[in-house]
C-alpha cells in the first residue's frame, strides 16, 4: 500500500469545516468554562455546544456507516479531533465517552442490542450522552486481579431475569448525565458470578432510581468535562443487557481503551499546538524592553524549534495509531500504547517549556497557555495511567511469545 502524507481534498475539507466549527462554537465557550468556579455549572455550559455538535453530525462520525453513522478512518478522526480540541480539548470527553461506551456494544452486542442502544446516538438533535463506567474510587489499575486481591468492587447479581448492580464509579465523563439522573447509556464494567462482565444500563433504568451522584470532581483542567463519583445501589436491568458473554469484560475493556489511548495522542498534539501558538505569538510580538522581539534571542528560538519538532512527531504517531486501531491492524494495541505514553508525556514537557518562553505573565489565570498545561497534566494519568496500566500493557506486548520488534512498523 502506498504511503502519502498529503491530505486528500476530502480531508482538507474536513479540516476546514471542523476548524470553522471550533472557532464559531467552542472558542467563545472556552473562557466561560474556565472562569466558572462551580464544576457542575462549568460542565453544564457544554450542553448547548453538544447539541450543535449533534446537529452538525459530529457524533455520527463515531459510528460506522453500516450501522447508520458516518465514520471514515483513523486519519480523518485524528484531523477532526485535532481541529476541535486545539480550541477546546474538553469537547473530546463528551464524544470520547460515547466512543468508549458504544465500542463494546458495536463489537460484541447482539443485533437487537446494537439497534436499540446505538439509535439515540444517530439522532440529529438533542444532546445524548454515554459513559463506560470502569474506574472506581479506590483505583482500577488491578481491576482484573485474582483473589485474594479485591480487584473490581462493583458487582451484579441475577435476580430472576434481572441484573442487580451495586457499586461506585468515578472519573468517566457523564456518569451522572446532564441532570444527575444518569446518561442515556452507561456500560458498566462489573463482577458477575461468571467473571468480569459488561452490562448496559439505559436512561429509563436510572429514572426508576438507584443512581446517586456523591460528588462532582473539581478538576484543575478540563473544566468542561462533567466527571463525578456515583453510587449504583441496586440498579435493575434486564438479563438481556449483558454485552457479549459473561466473563468477557476484560477483553472488551482492553479493546475499548485501545482506541482511546491513540486519541490521547491527538489531545496531546492539540494542546501543544495551542500552546505553541500562544508562545510564538508572544515571542514575535514582545520585546520585553529590548531592541528586538524575544524570538531573536537564540535560547527562545531553540525552545520553539524543539517544541515544533516534537509536536510534528506526536501528530504522526497519533495518526499512525488511530489508523491502525480503526483499520483493524493486529499491531493496533502497540501503536496506541506508544502514542498514549509518548504523546502524553511529551505534551507536559513541551508545554512547560513554552510557558517559560512567556514567563511570569503565563502565571496569570487569564493567560490561556497555563490552562493548556493544566489540561495536559491529565494526559499521563487518565485513560489508563502510564505508570499504573499503559507501561504494564507494553511490557505484556513485548514479552508475548513470538513478538517481533519490527512487526508493527511493517519492517519484519
Amino acid at each position: 500500500m502506498a504511503v502519502s502524507f498529503v491530505l486528500s481534498p476530502e480531508q482538507e475539507k474536513l479540516k476546514v469545516t471542523m476548524s470553522e466549527f471550533a472557532h464559531v462554537h467552542l472558542a467563545p465557550l472556552a473562557e466561560r468554562v474556565r472562569a466558572t468556579p462551580d464544576p457542575r455549572e462549568a460542565s453544564a455550559l457544554m450542553r448547548e455546544v453538544h447539541e450543535k455538535d449533534v446537529e452538525a453530525g459530529v457524533l455520527r462520525t463515531m459510528i460506522p456507516a453500516e450501522l447508520g453513522g458516518t465514520a471514515a478512518g483513523g486519519i480523518e478522526a485524528a484531523i477532526m479531533w485535532e481541529e476541535l480540541c486545539t480550541v477546546m480539548p474538553d469537547i473530546m470527553d463528551t464524544f470520547g465517552g460515547a466512543m468508549l461506551a458504544l465500542g463494546p456494544v458495536m463489537t460484541a452486542g447482539t443485533p437487537e442490542q446494537i439497534e436499540r442502544l446505538i439509535e439515540p446516538f444517530l439522532a440529529d438533535s438533542g444532546a445524548p450522552t454515554a459513559a463506560l463506567a470502569f474506574s472506581e474510587p479506590g483505583g482500577s489499575a488491578n481491576y482484573d486481579a485474582p483473589p485474594p486481591a479485591p480487584g473490581l468492587q462493583t458487582r451484579a447479581e441475577l435476580d430472576g431475569d434481572e441484573w442487580v448492580i451495586t457499586g461506585e464509579k468515578e472519573w468517566a465523563a457523564h456518569l451522572g448525565g446532564w441532570d444527575g439522573i444518569g446518561p442515556d447509556l452507561m456500560v458498566v464494567v462489573c463482577r458477575t458470578p461468571g467473571g468480569i462482565s459488561m452490562i448496559a444500563v439505559e436512561r429509563a433504568h436510572f429514572e426508576a432510581g438507584g443512581l446517586t451522584v456523591l460528588e462532582y470532581d473539581d478538576t484543575i483542567g478540563f473544566r468542561g468535562t462533567p466527571t463525578c463519583r456515583v453510587r449504583l445501589d441496586g440498579v435493575r436491568v434486564p438479563r438481556a443487557n449483558l454485552i457479549g458473554h459473561e466473563g468477557g469484560g476484560v477483553e472488551l475493556t482492553t479493546q475499548a481503551f485501545t482506541v482511546s489511548a491513540g486519541a490521547v495522542a491527538v489531545l496531546a498534539t492539540s494542546s501543544m499546538r495551542a500552546a505553541f501558538d500562544d508562545a510564538f505569538d508572544f515571542a514575535t510580538r514582545e520585546h520585553r524592553g529590548g531592541p528586538v522581539p524575544v524570538i531573536e534571542h537564540r535560547v527562545v528560538a531553540d525552545v520553539l524549534s524543539d517544541a515544533k519538532g516534537r509536536i510534528e512527531a506526536t501528530r504522526l504517531l497519533a495518526w499512525r495509531a488511530l489508523d491502525a486501531a480503526m483499520g483493524g491492524s493486529p499491531s493496533a494495541l502497540e501503536w496506541c500504547l506508544h502514542a498514549k505514553v509518548l504523546g502524553s508525556e511529551t505534551a507536559v514537557d513541551v508545554i512547560n517549556q513554552l510557558v517559560r518562553v512567556v514567563g511570569i505573565q503565563a502565571y496569570n489565570r487569564s493567560n490561556p497557555i497555563m490552562h493548556r498545561l493544566f489540561d495536559a497534566l491529565a494526559y499521563p494519568i487518565f485513560e489508563g495511567g502510564n505508570i499504573s496500566m499503559r507501561r504494564r500493557q507494553l511490557q505484556g506486548v513485548m514479552t508475548a511469545e513470538g513478538w517481533d520488534p519490527l512487526q508493527a512498523s511493517g519492517m519484519a
